[in-house]
Order: C-alpha cells, then sequence, then structure tokens
C-alpha cells in the first residue's frame, strides 16, 4: 500500500495495488524456466534403435565365439591359441560366401576388455554381422 505524504488535512485513501512484489517473482520464475527449458530438450534430434529379441537362426556356417570369465576365448567350442590365431580365423572366415555371422557369448563375470578385444577382432577382419547372444530374462 502506498503512503501518501502531503500537505493538508485531507488524507486520501490509496485504493491500488503495489505489483511490484508480484512481478519480482514473475521474473525469477522466467528466468527459472529459461535456464531449465533447454536441459529438458534434447539439443541434437537422435532416432534411438528399438529393442527387439529374435530368435537366432542355428545354421551350421555360424561361427560361435564364446569367452569365459578368466577371458579364454572358445571358436565353436575349442580354445583359441591367442589374439594372433582369432584373427587369422575371423580373416579365414570373411573371405566365405556368404559370409558367416559371428555370434559371441560373453561370460557375465567377464571383463569388458576380453569381448572387446574379439569385437576388435572381427573389426579388423572385416565381418559385417556380429550378434551377441544372451540369456532371456526371467518372466515373473
Amino acid at each position: 500500500m502506498a503512503i501518501s505524504i502531503g500537505s493538508g488535512g485531507d488524507d486520501e485513501v490509496n485504493a491500488s495495488i503495489n505489483t511490484t512484489p508480484l512481478v519480482d517473482v514473475m521474473l525469477v520464475l522466467l528466468i527459472i524456466f529459461l535456464i531449465t527449458i533447454p536441459v529438458v530438450t534434447q539439443t541434437v534430434p537422435v532416432k534411438l534403435p528399438q529393442e527387439s529379441n529374435i530368435a537366432r537362426q542355428t545354421r551350421p556356417e555360424n561361427i560361435e565365439i564364446a569367452v569365459d570369465a578368466e577371458g579364454q576365448v572358445f571358436w565353436n567350442a575349442q580354445a583359441v591359441q591367442g589374439p594372433d590365431d582369432l584373427l587369422d580365423r575371423l580373416k579365414a572366415a570373411s573371405v566365405k560366401q556368404p559370409q558367416p555371422e559371428v555370434h559371441i557369448r560373453g561370460d557375465q563375470k567377464a571383463r569388458y576388455e576380453f569381448i572387446g578385444r574379439v569385437v576388435f577382432a572381427a573389426q579388423r577382419a572385416a565381418i559385417s554381422k556380429i550378434s551377441f547372444v544372451t540369456q532371456p530374462a526371467a518372466k515373473g
């Protein structure tokens, strides 16, 4: 409410509303919205992949590579001697027509580094299709 300072004996009542606090609150809210909206919205529009569980087609030409918890690599249930042996086998498989798929089965306790080495070797050998084999989630 406003105070009227003046001379004379007529005291007038000022019936206007002081809107300064309302404007202050509105400006603070506007600043908050201006700061938070860019965080909420994505700056780069991307289309995210959809999850799909497809039953695996088991064919004789497919290559099963398993990695156990200690990092040992197995090619169709036979131990691989080292990274060079794995790369040589993948290079030999990559020139076949049609190119076989590589299915990687990694132990859940295996370090990502071990599985990453297999993926890297497949990339170096120019394998075009790599799949990761997982257990389906338990229902219930």
